[in-house]
């Protein structure tokens, strides 16, 4: 094992015996020490996380958080004006490794939204390493954009409006 990989169990290790758990809905994430990003590790956070979909849910909050100005709040109206599909993977350091747009309705603005939106959030917190196949995690979100351009992921989305 290299000394940045040591460091980083370490921290994690030592984090993990402070840190409180809370119910299976709630998720947390802590920074990385100031040894372990000087030891070369990335400038993320670690996830507690245990299972994908509160992995997915967290990196749903983090890109919502990050583009913020980009989100609406509420409920997403009744008619979108798009329906984007976004297939993303994460390595092991929490690196965007892999996206591609899956579904979409061919709206190009929104297709680039959605895209450069999960760029902007990266990187993302470290997954827990039961959660990687393959040495990484890939995942499925989809975006609602309003009238207006702004969206809402749906991990994290109210029910939509009825018409």
């Amino acid at each position: 094992m290299n000394n940045t990989r040591i460091a980083m169990l370490l921290t994690a290790g030592i984090l993990t015996g402070c840190a409180s758990y809370e119910t299976d809905k709630t998720v947390q994430s802590i920074p990385v020490t100031t040894a372990a990003k000087s030891l070369g590790a990335p400038s993320t956070t670690l996830s507690y996380s245990t299972t994908i979909d509160n992995y997915k849910r967290e990196l749903a909050e983090r890109i919502a958080t990050t583009n913020s100005v980009r989100v609406y709040a509420g409920r997403p109206q009744a008619l979108l004006r798009s329906v984007v599909v976004v297939k993303y993977a994460i390595d092991s350091q929490g690196n965007l490794t892999h996206s591609e747009i899956m579904r979409s309705n061919r709206d190009d603005i929104a297709e680039a939204v959605a895209l450069t939106s999960l760029k902007q959030a990266a990187p993302f917190p470290i997954p827990a390493s039961h959660l990687l196949r393959r040495g990484r995690v890939e995942l499925a979100e989809t975006w609602l954009f309003n009238n207006d351009g702004r969206f809402q992921l749906r991990s994290i989305a109210e029910p939509q409006m009825d018409e």
